[in-house]
């Protein structure tokens, strides 16, 4: 059996995913058909530290993806019955992983000749099922070693309001949906999950395209009505398209975060119509969060991660001054210097900077005496490579004579020349 033992960067890691015979000796070079690892360091090392250290993790909201990994590295120390064993308790409490059953029928397999590849290619087997596999065991284990600790924060701009206990950040490319809790407006880790995003990956721009939007969205409360077992347990809408997106003449509807159909425990990386897809089972634990509405959900592309949690307490300030500024010339009726918080290529619901212009300076001819209170601020980093935008949305209470009104306002803040300017507002 000894040549039989896999090496588990080939497996999962490297380019074709091939299975090669494994040895002490072979770990830190490259495989059998001269790939290079693509984490670059002795990922077994690193595996070893992990285990040492009791980081499998096997309880907990990612205990079924840990128990898929605790396979693969007892089948990189060649301790195949191990893993078989691993593999069978997996399949045991997840009858519906897909994945697991592949890596099964490879050690099966691997006790009598020499596998060719992951998924070692057997009658009847679909070529794009088992790159979708060997994509979702890419995903997956290279996720699980670039944790150095669970307790990252994203580098973006995000404070949410006294309403919004929880702020979900998807990156999109790796295909990894992370929860935040906000703890007296600071974010606090939570969790994170395996997701699917669209066919043909991130950036939607129009309907039928099968990819997933990049940008700040808001979900709604869980679909009520009937909807077939393909989406899973549970659907809940973001509101895509967004201002910017209908702005940006992008088109399309219906992107849900939503679970998987009964037979199947997760889908590949690059697999739905463009909806963001969980596993049920994540979904569910997701549910007491999710079924409160208006949870802020930032999809990026391509995320970054950092042990710190950077607070972006200088772009924060400077939006709350502005900000500030803003409300107090609407009271000074300076419509002037109202106007100059407002970017020439502003745009509303009604019309573009002009016809916004045109407008207040007519309500501002008669001077009348208002007051303005702002409360509630939230504010979210736009992920765009294009400018630095931010989400911004409060409270406003509005008095004037005889007119009184609340409502929750959205903005967007572009920098535009070293200043944050206004880019679209509207009722949210």
């Amino acid at each position: 059996m000894a040549n039989q033992k896999i090496k588990l960067i080939n497996y999962c890691l490297v380019a074709a995913c091939a299975l090669i015979p494994w040895n002490a000796t072979a770990i830190n070079h490259t495989g059998a058909f001269g790939h290079q690892p693509l984490l670059g360091d002795s990922l077994a090392s690193r595996l070893e530290v992990l285990e040492s250290s009791s980081q499998f993790g096997l309880n907990g909201n990612n205990a079924t993806e840990n128990m898929l990994i605790k396979s693969l590295f007892e089948i990189t120390q060649g301790k195949t019955k191990q893993a078989l064993e691993t593999i069978d308790q997996l399949i045991s409490s997840t009858p519906n992983f897909k994945l697991a059953y592949l890596i099964r029928g490879d050690l099966l397999m691997a006790q009598s000749k020499q596998i060719e590849g992951f998924g070692d290619v057997r009658v009847g087997s679909s070529t794009d099922n088992l790159a979708g596999l060997r994509d979702e065991a890419r995903a997956r284990i290279e996720h699980f070693l670039s944790q150095q600790n669970s307790n990252q924060y994203p580098n973006l701009l995000i404070q949410a309001n006294d309403n919004q206990h929880y702020v979900i950040v998807v990156d999109a490319f790796k295909s990894r949906l992370y929860l935040y809790k906000n703890d007296n407006g600071q974010l606090s880790y939570v969790s994170n999950y395996y997701v699917t995003i669209g066919k043909n990956g991130a950036g939607k721009d129009s309907a039928g395209d099968k990819r997933t939007p990049i940008g700040v969205y808001f979900t709604s409360t869980e679909l009520k009505s009937a909807l077939p077992d393909y989406y899973g347990d549970a659907a809940y809408p973001l509101n895509y398209p967004n201002e910017l997106d209908q702005h940006s003449n992008k088109s399309g509807s219906g992107i849900w975060l939503h679970g998987t159909s009964q037979n199947t425990y997760s889908r590949p990386p690059r697999a739905s119509d463009g909806c963001v897809v969980l596993s049920n089972p994540d979904l569910k634990a997701l549910q007491p969060i999710l079924q409160a509405g208006n949870i802020p959900v930032i999809i990026v592309n391509d995320l970054t991660l950092s042990d710190k949690n950077n607070t972006y307490a200088e772009e924060k300030g400077e939006l709350t001054e502005v900000l500030d500024s803003w409300r107090k010339d609407w009271i000074a009726q300076d419509t002037s210097q109202y106007l100059s918080h407002y970017s020439k290529d502003f745009f509303s619901r009604d019309g573009n900077y002009q016809k916004w212009a045109d407008y207040k300076t007519l309500v501002r001819a008669s001077k009348p005496l208002v007051d303005i209170t702002v409360s509630n601020v939230s504010m979210f980093s736009y992920p765009t490579a294009s400018q630095k935008l931010v989400v911004v949305e409060f409270d406003q209470h509005f008095k004037a004579n005889a007119l009184e009104n609340k409502m929750r306002k959205r903005q967007y803040w572009v920098f535009e020349n070293n200043t944050w300017k206004i880019i679209y507002e509207g009722k949210a």
